[in-house]
C-alpha cells in the first residue's frame, strides 16, 4: 500500500516516502528511501510511525536507550593489589580478572601470537590496537587498522591519550587502564 502524504501515522509494511519517520511509541527515528518498506521499530518493535521533524525536540523514551555499563566490581580489588607506580590494563576472561603490566614503548593488542596482550575472539583483529607508554609514563592508544575499531570511553578513536580509569573497547573485550 502506498502512503498518503496527508496521513499523519503510517503502519509497518507500507511503502514509505523518502525521509525520516519517528516511532509513535518511543520516538526512535529511521530514514527511508523511496522504495523501502516501513519496518518495525528497531528500538521497541512498534509498528506506527509519523513524519519526523528536525524542528522538534527528541521524544525518545529513556527506557529505549541502554545505560552506560558500570565499572566491574572486581576492578577495585585488582587496583588494591598492584605495586605503587604500576601502569597496567585489566580485563575479564572466563570470569577471571587478568592484569597485564604495560611495557615501556609499544604494547601490541590483538589475536596474533605476536601480540603483547592476546585477546582470543573473532571480534578482535590480529593486529587490533597499540598502547604506547612513553618514558614520561604517558599512555596513548592507537587503532592498528582494525576492522571493528578502537573505542576509548565509548567513543571511536584513531588515537587517544589514556588516563587512569579509562575503558578501551576492543572487540567484545573491555580493558581498563589502571595506574597504581
Amino acid at each position: 500500500m502506498l502512503i498518503d502524504p496527508g496521513t499523519d501515522v503510517h503502519e509497518t509494511g507500507e511503502l514509505a516516502l523518502v525521509g525520516s519517520l519517528a516511532c509513535v511509541e518511543c520516538g526512535y527515528s529511521i530514514s527511508l528511501s523511496l522504495s523501502d518498506e516501513l519496518p518495525s521499530c528497531p528500538a521497541c518493535g512498534g509498528s506506527r510511525f509519523r513524519r519526523a521533524s528536525m524542528f522538534e525536540l527528541p521524544t525518545v523514551d529513556a527506557d529505549a536507550i541502554a545505560p552506560a555499563p558500570a565499572l566491574p566490581a572486581w576492578l577495585d580489588g585488582v587496583r588494591a593489589n598492584l605495586a605503587p607506580g604500576s601502569l597496567c590494563v585489566a580485563f575479564e576472561e572466563d570470569d577471571e580478572p587478568m592484569v597485564i603490566e604495560l611495557n615501556d614503548g609499544w604494547n601490541r593488542i590483538g589475536r596474533s601470537g605476536a601480540a603483547d596482550i592476546q585477546l582470543d575472539d573473532a571480534t578482535v583483529s590480529r593486529r587490533h590496537a597499540l598502547i604506547v607508554r612513553t618514558p614520561e609514563d604517558e599512555l596513548r592508544a592507537l587503532d592498528d587498522r582494525s576492522l571493528n575499531g578502537l573505542f576509548v570511553n565509548g567513543e571511536r578513536v584513531e588515537w587517544a591519550p589514556l588516563e587512569d580509569g579509562d575503558e578501551l573497547e576492543i572487540g567484545c573485550y573491555r580493558l581498563y587502564v589502571i595506574q597504581a
